[in-house]
């Protein structure tokens, strides 16, 4: 396949929803200009049973990659799963093997949306196949190309010193074995969320001074929420791909306002000149729910198709246009895990478990975004949630 050296495609690569290159864009232009066929990869670690929609925003860059001819890998982080990419207040759980092989048995399915697999097209490996190798000797050779004071710096380490939490070992590895992984593929670049930039650079460094080789890095900006927080499995406000169309279409209709055009730009095909003119009407007094209309549509067309998606706008706007669902809704903070009926009594939405039970005899609880039914007496929270009990009452629960 010959490589696509179009100067305009590769620009909009390398400028829409890009936070940061390393060392700089110069420098891969040049390279994609060039007409070489480069190697990319971008790493994820399955810490939960399905790939989001923040995790499609560097799987659609290097989708991009891909069509311009390039090698790209999707790389299941199978090893590095198991101890957890450091959080900034506290360790993670660990995971077994088998809960991380369970957790991403579909993603390279769901990552089949945008990426071609098959002969000739992108390649899925699993870290494990070098990183549970790696004898002591080996990785003590190895952790000598880095220093004490090149990891501490990194910010995550520096608000636990701050707030005189833990800091352990095995958390310090994590950015050398993430790096190792570059060593080991020998690629030509990384693409990952700009929360990985600091893991992504240790392989730069690491590929620089073992390869010999001038790895570039692109960092892609977060799709945040009202509070800045990146969406994703560890703040809870994420959109799983194993959720529904109308779901999925609910869910973007929930977030804020702020949060429109950057969902645009990450997580559509709309033309930087379409946003633009739409952010001009909204500006114009255009009620900015018909323009997250758009978004929703565009997003869930993406996952499903364009009939899907035009039926969950139906079924949104049945519901919460022609007064299907009160404008302010009561609300209940939970943990992942509890229980419907506990959290329906505690909030005084049924007076009893007697009355739960009954209600979910009688099929009156239902999911009031996908109208989905709720058949289970011991129904747990996974996520943020609409209910729906009876004709009247409406309770949103967020974890």
């Amino acid at each position: 396949m010959k490589i696509d050296t179009d100067e305009r495609k590769i620009d909009a690569i390398l400028d829409r929803g890009i936070e940061n290159i390393y060392p700089n864009k110069d420098f891969l232009k040049k390279r994609l200009l060039s007409g070489e066929r480069l190697t990319i990869y971008l790493g994820v670690d399955p810490t939960g049973p399905s790939l989001h929609i923040g995790h499609c925003i560097p799987i659609r860059k290097l989708a991009e990659f891909q069509k311009l001819g390039h090698k790209v890998i999707l790389l299941i982080g199978d090893f590095t799963a198991m101890i957890g990419d450091p959080d900034k207040l506290s360790v993670r759980k660990p995971l077994t093997r088998k809960e991380v092989l369970n957790n991403c048995k579909n993603y390279k399915k769901q990552a089949s949306i945008f990426l071609k697999f098959g002969f000739c097209g992108a390649k899925l490996k699993y870290n494990s196949k070098w990183l549970a190798k790696l004898s002591f000797e080996k990785l003590l050779n190895l952790s000598s190309y880095l220093t004490h004071s090149q990891i501490i710096k990194r910010s995550m380490f520096q608000e636990r010193i701050k707030q005189d939490r833990d800091i352990y070992l095995n958390e310090f590895m994590y950015p050398l074995m993430q790096g190792y992984d570059s060593v080991v593929m020998d690629v030509d670049g990384e693409i990952g969320g700009n929360d990985q930039t600091f893991n992504m650079l240790v392989g730069r460094d690491l590929s620089k001074k073992i390869n010999n080789k001038e790895k570039f890095v692109i960092s892609t900006k977060l799709l945040a929420d009202a509070n800045g927080e990146k969406m994703g499995k560890t703040t809870g406000n994420m959109i799983s791909l194993n959720t529904t169309s109308y779901e999925m279409f609910g869910n973007v209709m929930g977030w804020t306002d702020g949060m429109i055009f950057s969902g645009f730009e990450l997580c559509t095909d709309v033309s930087t000149e379409k946003i633009k003119e739409m952010k001009e009407r909204m500006e114009k007094g255009e009620n900015p729910r018909d323009i997250k209309i758009i978004l929703a549509k565009e997003i869930v067309s993406l996952y499903f198709n364009k009939n899907e998606a035009e039926k969950a706008e139906e079924n949104f706007i049945n519901t919460f246009k022609k007064g299907g669902l009160p404008e302010n809704l009561e609300e209940a903070k939970v943990n992942a895990g509890d229980l419907l009926g506990k959290i329906l009594v505690s909030a005084k939405i049924v007076s009893s478990n007697t009355d739960f039970r009954r209600l979910i005899i009688e099929g009156a609880i239902s999911n009031a975004v996908s109208g989905e039914k709720i058949d289970k007496f011991d129904f747990k929270i996974a996520k943020d949630i609409v209910v729906k009990v009876g004709k009247k009452r409406f309770i949103k629960i967020t974890i």
